[in-house]
């Protein structure tokens, strides 16, 4: 069969473009190398979902090579060595299936960092070719479809909105929310309510929240998060306009004549190549592997990759910048039955410093620790550098579960594009069907940490002021492999960019890329709002053009 178009993936940047074209009647088919997993399909088990790579593929047959700078050296290294995974999620729904739903719009400046402030040495800062005005409608498109629950509360850097509020009210919220709101006040902060993409009150088939506190990691068994698979593509299927074809490995694109022929994959349960044509070619399989594929889609027209005669492809990945900080509460802090409520949500963040100085800054998001059990039991094992065992040790994870709580903070802040942060493809590491993996060039600014360590510092002045122990923190020049974007980027000039406005291909007509490829920075906020929005924008555009092209 040949279809209207044919994705490759089907997360975040994948689904907004598929359900856009299913619901306007085109026929699309989507390729996912992993399975599909439905609510009734997922558990809370720890050791299979943060243990073991069940839905991520096995390192020793798919991996990377991780580039890092040591001794003034860059040295690489396969991921099946140091066993960390840059996969996030290789499922129907991609990654979406497994994040824990903040959902942060873009801030309007944002899409002008450079003419803001300036260029950066050492960093390659450009202005996006579109302003925060193109995308808001969409932003509000996914609040509906994808289901969003927040109540709009005002901060000095609050970014406009066309609606008064969200379409789902807050999630029920933790008591210790109420010490943040208090203890932010004193401080003079301006805490708000985090929108989270989790439903509140159900929306057609799916369920609300039962808050069981499994959310970052784990997918959802009622269908309240808002995964690309729960939210579009299992009401788009009922169209009969979409195909899912799932354990599809696409190893290539052919090219002809500046156009995609075809997508090449591999069954990865037989082993076999298949072969899928259609008018447009849609990669939106994250960051990454998505430049892994144009990378390896070599040929006469181009042979440094697909869309790549510009030798951009690759270039400028970008992460989120920032760490993590820890508090411990007990009886001291609040109440005992108040603090050891379970389930409930924080929905607590910070955004008073989304500039410091006539600097970019960024926010900081509140959050209780993990609630997997055997991560938070093993930890207890160590008392002052000394192993416990026993009774000893006993009582120590017994005061943990039934008298502690660890409130974490999270602090994200733009990790400034570079030369030494990209990604490219070696001949001499292959995977197990022979195709060359994508290495990954870990390069940071030393600016990130900078921003990082002082909106760490005022994310403690807090958890001080709630009376929080052993108050610490992590700021790292390592970035999180769940967040990642750039690579691919968009822009007017196709000597400095990959794809144009429309994260269309300036080399090549009928293909788009519609992941966080295509974001030449990332704002200081999670990124998948924004590739959810992005992805309903280019189906827009997508639609029109292939209505133009039948009229």
């Amino acid at each position: 069969m040949r279809y209207d178009i044919c994705i490759v993936g089907t997360g975040a940047g994948a689904s907004g473009v598929a359900y856009t074209l299913v619901m306007a009647g085109k026929k699309v088919v989507m390729l996912e190398r992993g399975g599909f997993y439905k609510e009734q399909d997922f558990s809370k088990d720890e050791i299979a979902y943060c243990k073991r790579d069940i839905v991520t593929p096995n390192l020793k047959e798919s991996y990377h090579t991780i580039e890092n700078l040591e001794d003034e050296k860059w040295t690489k290294t396969p991921t099946y060595v140091t066993e960390s995974s840059f996969f996030n999620g290789n499922i129907v729904g991609g990654s979406s299936n497994f994040m824990s739903g903040y959902f942060h719009r873009l801030k309007p400046v944002d899409f002008k960092l450079k003419s803001t402030y300036g260029a950066i040495k050492g960093a390659n800062v450009v202005d996006w070719v579109i302003d925060y005005s193109e995308l808001e409608p969409y932003y509000e498109k996914v609040e509906r479809l994808v289901g969003v629950s927040a109540e709009v509360t005002p901060y000095k850097y609050h970014e406009p909105r066309s609606t008064k509020d969200f379409p789902y009210p807050p999630l029920d919220e933790h008591p210790i929310s109420k010490l943040i709101d208090k203890s932010c006040y004193k401080l003079g902060f301006t805490p708000y309510k985090t929108p989270r993409a989790i439903l509140s009150k159900p929306k057609g088939e799916r369920n609300s929240c039962y808050y069981s506190n499994y959310c970052g990691s784990y997918g959802c068994s009622s269908g309240a998060k808002g995964s690309a698979r729960a939210s579009l593509l299992q009401p788009a299927l009922k169209t009969g306009n979409l195909t899912i074809i799932t354990h599809a490995f696409v190893k290539k694109l052919g090219e002809k004549n500046a156009k995609v022929t075809e997508a090449i994959y591999i069954d990865t349960q037989t082993n076999k190549e298949h072969h899928i044509k259609a008018k447009i070619f849609v990669v939106a399989g994250q960051a990454v592997e998505s430049c892994r594929l144009l990378l390896n889609s070599k040929s006469k027209s181009f042979p440094n990759g697909l869309a790549n005669n510009s030798n951009q492809v690759g270039k400028n990945l970008i992460f989120s910048a920032g760490g993590v900080g820890t508090g411990q509460f007990d009886s001291d802090s609040m109440p005992l039955k108040e603090l050891m409520v379970e389930g409930l949500f924080v929905n607590r963040s910070l955004c008073d410093w989304y500039e410091i100085d006539k600097m970019k800054g960024g926010i900081v998001d509140f959050l209780f620790e993990h609630a997997n059990p055997i991560s938070k039991a093993s930890k207890q094992r160590w008392e002052k550098g000394e192993l416990l065992w026993g009774e000893e040790l006993q009582k120590k994870i017994f005061k943990k579960f039934t008298a502690t709580k660890q409130l974490n903070f999270e602090v994200f802040n733009d990790w400034l594009p570079t030369d030494n942060c990209f990604v490219s493809v070696d001949e001499k590491y292959k995977d197990i069907y022979g195709v060359p993996v994508a290495n990954i060039r870990i390069g940071s600014h030393p600016h990130d940490l900078k921003i990082g360590r002082l909106l760490a510092k005022k994310a403690e002045a807090v958890m001080r002021e709630m009376g929080a122990k052993e108050v610490r923190s992590s700021m790292s020049s390592y970035p999180p492999a769940n967040l990642q974007a750039g690579g691919c980027r968009f822009g007017d000039d196709p000597k400095s960019s990959v794809l144009n406005r429309y994260c269309q291909a300036h080399e090549v007509e009928n293909l788009f890329v519609t992941d966080g490829s295509f974001m030449p920075t990332g704002g200081s906020v999670t990124y998948t709002w924004t590739i959810y929005a992005n992805s309903f924008r280019i189906g827009d555009h997508i639609l029109g053009t292939l209505i133009n092209e039948s009229t």
